[in-house]
């Protein structure tokens, strides 16, 4: 008997779902006009193949979109150097930040301003990273490992530290103890950067990996979320793999009694989700699945951006 355990919470948590209904409100309205987005709007390549065939013009650069022009910002967030890049090019922007994303941000401006220097955990090619270290260049040092802390040189100016949202909440916990046996008046956030739904995600898989030996993390390889989620199972002892695609499924032999435990990144569409139940059942004769809540997930509600939200143009205009 071959079985299937999908965990909740999985898949969209709320920034992402804004930042991709923002995508799709603005190819919507502006039908006339091609639509640029800075970046991928999230890390996932079934998301951004979707938006580019609704007609969604993904660029790497502000260099590339045409003056006066409409661009979105993903929700990874960007610098203050890209957001005045934009204006000189006249470009009329959106913005699809993650609030949580934006929150760092701020959090950042506010250290330096208080006269810190700011230690980021993080990965330094990830978008979110780059634009939250671009907002004080020269105070900001970014740190992928404990081995890199060791090598932070001694600072005259008191530091304080903000984190990634997507990472592991394991791997956070470690390198905050050795920022701080470090540096011992290093200022700790109040609360992780780690956001609800990155947090939330890595408790279910870790529930899901006590009862499925194998777990299948559905998300795009460069999904930093995702990736987390891979790591957070297979520390909790289970065997654990990235789906990005169906082909990724060509090279799974199962028995033929197994528990396969399936989660998704936060950035995941829940139709692929279905597409790989679909093959699994169909190609591997698993059985229908079974779902199982291990966090009760309430999120947070985040309103569209006014220049594209529908409702609020109706309610304005009928007050």
């Amino acid at each position: 008997m071959r079985r299937l355990i999908v965990v909740q919470p999985h898949g969209f948590c709320s920034g992402v779902a804004r930042a991709i209904r923002t995508a799709e409100a603005l190819l919507a309205k502006f039908r006339s006009e091609p639509v640029f987005c800075l970046h991928e709007i999230v890390h996932n390549r079934q998301v951004v193949d979707r938006l580019s065939q609704q007609g969604m013009v993904f660029v790497k650069s502000v260099e590339d979109v045409p003056p006066g022009s409409l661009l979105l910002f993903s929700a990874h967030g960007v610098s203050p150097a890209v957001r005045l890049r934009a204006n000189e090019r006249n470009l009329r922007v959106i913005d699809a930040t993650c609030p949580f994303v934006a929150k760092v941000h701020a959090e950042v401006r506010r250290y330096v301003n208080e006269g810190r220097d700011v230690i980021c955990i993080g990965h330094r090619n990830h978008d979110e990273v780059v634009g939250v270290s671009g907002e004080a260049p020269g105070h900001v040092q970014i740190v992928e490992s404990e081995a890199e802390i060791d090598s932070l040189p001694a600072s005259d100016r008191p530091l304080a530290v903000v984190t990634q949202t997507t990472l592991s909440m394991d791997s956070v916990a470690g390198m905050l103890t050795v920022l701080s046996n470090k540096f011992p008046r290093l200022l700790l956030p109040d609360t992780t950067e780690i956001c609800y739904a990155t947090q939330n995600r890595q408790e279910a898989v870790r529930a899901l990996a006590e009862t499925a030996p194998l777990v299948f993390v559905l998300g795009s390889r460069n999904s930093s979320n995702s990736l987390r989620l891979v790591e957070t199972a297979q520390r909790a002892g289970a065997e654990a793999r990235l789906i990005s695609d169906t082909s990724d499924l060509n090279n799974c032999a199962f028995p033929e009694a197994c528990i396969v435990g399936l989660t998704s990144g936060a950035s995941t569409p829940e139709s692929f989700l279905y597409e790989v139940i679909s093959q699994l059942r169909t190609r591997f004769g698993f059985e229908a699945p079974k779902e199982i809540t291990a966090v009760e997930e309430k999120g947070c509600v985040f309103r569209l951006p006014p220049e594209v939200d529908g409702s609020r143009e109706a309610a304005n205009a009928a007050s």
